[in-house]
């Protein structure tokens, strides 16, 4: 992989995993979502704007996804970005005081083994 493919990759990752996190703080606002609120729920998703941003984050990183896939095979890039997953957990970690249990840790660091046999040449 080289220089410009990496940089759409680390584009689509923190584009994606800076979704993730305004999606959660908006979720945050939503409240309790039950059968008798669910219109009202979804009209606030498009009124709330950590949701907004986090849809629009999620965007721009589907965009440099697509730019990296001109650039290398499905096959490696598609796994490369599970990397999401990763930064997620520690973004829950240091931003929200998620605990990362011990089997989780070893998730994690398979995922991370797999990117990088995946992505050796």
């Amino acid at each position: 992989m080289g220089l410009v493919e990496f940089v759409y990759l680390m584009l689509s990752i923190s584009f994606s995993v800076a979704g993730q996190l305004c999606l959660k703080l908006g979720a945050a606002k939503l409240n309790e979502i039950s059968a008798s609120n669910l219109f009202e729920r979804i009209i606030a998703i498009f009124l709330i704007p950590e949701l907004i941003l986090g849809l629009t984050f999620y965007g721009v990183g589907a965009i440099a996804y697509i730019l990296l896939l001109t650039k290398v095979d499905l096959s490696m890039a598609a796994p490369a970005v599970s990397l999401v997953y990763v930064f997620s957990v520690l973004l829950g970690y240091f931003w929200f005081n998620e605990m990362i249990p011990l089997t989780r840790s070893f998730g994690l660091g398979f995922v991370v083994l797999g990117v990088m046999l995946i992505t050796l040449k």
